[in-house]
């Protein structure tokens, strides 16, 4: 049976009470907007799971202090001000089942208060004086762009394969997850060979989780997973059960399939969705991040047994269980 993440939570839930309130604590400024953006982030219902990778790594390899709550707060801001540009790309209304801030406010304004947000993350890093941590960040923060340009350029592209997806969604997704684990590492100044081996936790983990967001786009309820069924087809994206349903797929349903892709025309979404059922395309998706997570798992072996080792395990058991 899966932990749920309440029970993972649970063990840094001061932490991550913490994490809120720096987060309000370095968006204070006279500036509205960014004031009422820092409120915004607080109440937005996420699941805080790129902090809460950090936090259990942190745990797990006894970091000692405050820097903990402040990288998770930078990676929360990092995080936030991809998503506000990502919105504004794909001319999003709904996260998490509420307004979107460029919704809330304006395209101008989202794009503006996520480039404060990152540049805020680097001012913060400063203060951690760490070139390690920063440069890990600062590449990190590169590679997400690189991975958010690449998806832009592969949109309304029916031919894109596994592999070519798989590359964007660790570019894009899975980095900063790999950034969060890894950090834990190199705040307790552990060997390399930790180090690197909690990156490819995240790694994984970062995977799995963007493989399962791609899934619930044709499985979940819209109002359990707060967003419309099919938006990532009406962007022209290529996902995973996509990919496998046109290698499977009879002549006709890869015609509707590529024509939707072509096109983002959500006209065709029931019969898609009959495709996508009908190739086992929804049982592949779930294997294929099964199989991600079994290697985030497998990589913890370089923690000794406790309570925050086991919390990451199920973490990464969670990302596949869950609904939203």
């Amino acid at each position: 049976m899966t932990m749920p993440l309440t029970r993972i939570t649970h063990l840094v839930e001061a932490e991550l009470g913490a994490v809120n309130e720096t987060i309000l604590r370095c968006l204070e400024s006279p500036v509205d907007v960014i004031k009422k953006i820092g409120h915004y982030l607080v109440d937005s219902g996420g699941k805080r799971i790129r902090p809460l990778v950090l936090l259990l790594t942190s745990k797990a390899c006894n970091v000692q202090g405050d820097a903990p709550l402040t990288m998770a707060a930078i990676l929360e801001f990092i995080h936030t001000a991809t998503l506000f540009h990502d919105d504004v790309v794909d001319g999003s209304k709904l996260r998490r089942g509420r307004p979107t801030a460029n919704r809330i406010w304006d395209n101008a304004s989202a794009v503006l208060v996520g480039d404060f947000l990152y540049s805020r993350a680097f001012q913060m890093m400063v203060t951690l004086d760490s070139m390690t941590a920063m440069r890990i960040l600062a590449d990190a923060t590169n590679i997400i762009a690189e991975g958010e340009v690449l998806q832009l350029s592969h949109r309304f592209q029916p031919d894109i394969d596994e592999s070519r997806y798989l590359h964007v969604i660790r570019l894009k997704t899975a980095k900063l997850f790999e950034a969060a684990a890894q950090l834990g590492a190199v705040m307790a100044h552990q060997p390399s060979s930790i180090e690197n081996a909690l990156a490819q936790y995240g790694l994984h983990l970062g995977t799995a989780f963007q493989i399962i967001d791609d899934m619930l786009d044709y499985s979940a309820p819209s109002e359990t997973w707060g967003k419309s069924i099919g938006n990532d087809l009406a962007e022209g994206k290529a996902t995973l059960p996509l990919i496998y349903a046109l290698t499977q797929a009879n002549a006709t349903q890869a015609q509707h399939i590529r024509q939707a892709i072509q096109t983002g025309n959500l006209g065709d979404l029931s019969i898609i969705q009959e495709a996508i059922v009908s190739t086992g395309a929804i049982d592949y998706t779930m294997r294929r991040a099964a199989q991600e997570t079994e290697r985030a798992i497998d990589a913890l072996s370089c923690l000794p047994p406790s309570p925050y080792r086991e919390a990451m395990a199920a973490l990464a058991k969670f990302a596949i269980s869950r609904s939203h």
